[in-house]
């Protein structure tokens, strides 16, 4: 005879178990008697169609959280439309119920846990089960986003429903944006593939008229990878960028069973999955793997470890407002550029009448085209099969430090050192820039056009400058010492202050355009909207703007991360405009993968860092002329000032009325403006001067880690 110990343990197993369903025809006939279609009941279960038909035919169940809900539900309709019989209420059938938000469970204030709250926005969708199926807990949510008014959200495209990307995770849910959960089925990688194309409902939209749509996104986690039959980690290799799997590893050789191809990377973290279009039909996905280092913890701190619907939410809101991931944050901000700036469009040939692919107008077009020798690197192939030994374009951010011993014992008697942190400072160098959109031709002796984009050699060493201000014509800031070559916007500045430009030859292009406008759009408005849902808007007080700064990371987690990876995005991709070759096979003079993109452009690059570098001096030197302050160190985007206070409001230049003065450095949240970087001591800033270190490369948080570091 059974003990009650024994008993018992049965009856909870019971109880644990998952809620019992009627067998699929039933279901099927309860929602028709309740007269509620498949695509109405997907709805309100925050899932696909697809998803009802298949469990009502029965090849797939649902999952937590929609498990819960859909059992009570069936449960109602069992209770009104019993088999073969009369329903036991009114004939007219009762509307479906809202599907609500969870409510996430706080901690525990004493003995007992207090009552449930509204779920944070992004939380998984479910329904409160009934008392015989108790129902499985939430998962905690990581993140919470303060209540803000929010911009009208764009229309849904109905070829999309259910957002540009999920995340997956070990139980088969996939998590979408605005806290919709898919039931995905799928056990090896080419059926989630075929799920996510014809059941997910996932893309987006494409950026431009002439573009193409994003393909969708499903984030793998650990559990998910392991399940798909993928390794938690991939080891062996000293470059995240080199991993992928074996092309005999059983995953690569059920894609290519499955007629589907990889591209030439492989399967690493971030592989896509294709096969050739039919048609107009696209067909690929784009996979990335968490556990593989896919979102590097530099461009997107801490999404890694958040739970799989904060992670989607992450990734939803940068897709949303910038592009769906293809890759890195480099990768995607070049994506982005062509994104916006389609290289063709559909033409009308006058000779037949027949719609043909022709140039877009102000793109870079479908083919690369060779830099000039003093824009390229020095592997390049032009560079080596000419045999160029004419120097090379030297536009780079700046690193500057002052002579200590040209600072004032005024200066040295101020108690602190202030570090000004430019907004996005390459993304303001990138509005209304004329660039070359062809390739480059060469000219001897021209005369200097402001206007015209390109290299030219010019001898700028006869110019005087004020020692205490980095030179704006060299990267280190020290002055220049003969001929050398130079961007347009560097030698137009040079004429701002005054001094005679000669070209000695150049390298000019005769098509131009601002490509990067639409780029620096985009991402100017997610810059902003982003600070803006962590609390810092355009219409604080620059007292306000400052203290709203200090807390905006930890106002919401989830929206610091999207920030840095709009901030990283702005940097990758300026700097993919150059990518240099990889791996130590490489032998100089052999061309490498990123040569074969339109997008491979040198001059663009260095455009986009010299404007950079010549409003940072344009700012410095405004500054000495109203408030007679001079620098201390310069680093990239990042400025020191000797300060009597310990608040950039205590030396910045502002009008009796109290508005900032125009041309120096204000303070605020769009780019181009500043904010606080750090404070130290003015004796900490002499000390690293004294030792050739940079003060605006240590000056954030206690200033000490980072000093050891570039120290040994």
């Amino acid at each position: 005879m059974a003990s009650e110990e024994e008993l018992f343990a049965s009856v909870d197993a019971l109880l644990e178990a998952e809620p019992l369903l009627p067998p699929p025809a039933e279901r099927a006939r309860l929602r028709e008697m309740a007269g509620i279609t498949q695509a109405r009941l997907a709805t309100a279960l925050k899932t696909t169609t697809q998803s009802v038909k298949n469990w009502e035919n029965g090849r797939s169940e649902p999952k937590e959280p929609r498990l819960s809900a859909y059992q009570r539900l069936l449960t109602g309709w069992a209770t009104r439309f019993p088999p073969h019989g009369p329903p036991t209420s009114a004939p007219v059938p009762a509307p479906l119920p809202a599907v609500q938000q969870p409510p996430i469970p706080e901690a525990p204030a004493g003995p007992a846990a207090p009552e449930a709250t509204e779920a944070a926005p992004g939380a998984p969708v479910k329904t409160p089960a009934v008392q015989a199926a108790p129902e499985r807990p939430a998962r905690p949510a990581t993140s919470r986003r303060p209540a803000a008014k929010k911009a009208a959200k764009p229309a849904v495209d109905p070829r999309f429903p259910h957002g540009p990307l999920a995340v997956l995770d070990g139980d088969g849910s996939a998590y979408g944006v605005d806290g919709i959960v898919l039931d995905c089925p799928a056990t090896t990688i080419p059926e989630l593939v075929e799920w996510t194309l014809r059941e997910s409902g996932l893309g987006a939209a494409k950026l431009n008229r002439y573009g193409k749509d994003s393909d969708p996104l499903i984030v793998l986690t650990a559990a998910a990878a392991v399940k798909l039959g993928l390794p938690e980690c991939l080891e062996g290799h000293e470059q995240r960028r080199s991993l992928r799997l074996p092309e005999n590893h059983p995953v690569v050789k059920q894609v290519v069973k499955a007629r589907w191809q990889l591209t030439q990377r492989g399967f690493g973290p971030w592989p896509r999955i294709y096969r050739k279009a039919q048609g107009r039909e696209r067909q690929c996905v784009q996979l990335a793997v968490l556990s593989w280092d896919a979102l590097d913890e530099r461009s997107w701190p801490g999404v890694t470890d958040m739970e799989p619907a904060d992670v989607a939410r992450v990734l939803g809101v940068y897709a949303t407002r910038v592009i769906t991931p293809r890759g890195s944050t480099a990768v995607s901000g070049l994506e982005l550029m062509t994104a916006l700036r389609p290289p063709t469009k559909a033409v009308q040939d006058p000779a037949t009448g027949n719609w043909v692919s022709g140039y877009n107008a102000g793109s870079l077009g479908t083919e690369p085209v060779d830099p000039a020798p003093p824009e390229a690197t020095a592997e390049h192939p032009v560079v080596v099969n000419s045999g160029w030994s004419g120097g090379f374009l030297n536009e780079e951010a700046y690193q500057w430090v002052r002579d200590v011993d040209l600072l004032t014992g005024e200066e040295v008697t101020l108690p602190w050192a202030v570090g000004l942190d430019l907004n996005t400072a390459f993304l303001a160098a990138a509005a209304r820039l004329t660039v070359g959109l062809s390739a480059p031709d060469h000219f001897h002796a021209p005369a200097f056009n402001p206007k015209i984009p390109g290299s030219w050699l010019v001898d700028l060493s006869h110019i005087e400058l004020d020692p205490r201000l980095p030179s704006p014509f060299t990267p280190d800031g020290t002055r220049p010492t003969g001929p050398a070559w130079y961007q347009t916007h560097t030698l137009a500045y040079a004429q701002e202050l005054g001094h005679n430009v000669a070209p000695i030859e150049a390298y000019l292009r005769r098509e131009t355009g601002a490509y990067l406008d639409p780029w620096h759009d985009r991402l100017k408005t997610a810059y902003v909207d982003t600070l803006a849902d962590l609390g810092v808007t355009r219409d604080l007080s620059d007292a306000e703007f400052l203290a709203a700064m200090e807390q905006h990371k930890q106002a919401d987690p989830a929206m610091a991360a999207v920030l840095a990876a709009i901030k990283a995005t702005v940097k990758g991709g300026v700097g993919k405009l150059r990518e240099r070759p990889q791996g130590k096979k490489y032998q100089q003079g052999e061309t490498w993968p990123a040569l074969q993109r339109p997008t491979w452009r040198p001059d663009i690059r260095a455009a986009v860092i010299s404007k950079a570098r010549v409003n940072m001096h344009r700012k410095l030197n405004n500054m000495v002329k109203m408030t007679g302050l001079y620098p201390l160190a310069v680093l990239s985007d990042c400025v020191v000032y000797p300060s009597p206070g310990q608040s950039p409001l205590d030396f910045l230049p502002y009008a009796e009325s109290g508005k900032p003065q125009p041309g120096g450095f204000r303070l605020g949240p769009t780019p181009g403006l500043a904010k606080l970087e750090g404070v130290q001591s003015m004796m900490w800033a002499v000390d690293l001067m004294e030792e050739g270190l940079n003060p605006a490369r240590h000056i954030k948080g206690d200033g000490h880690d980072a000093v050891l570091d570039e120290g040994e």
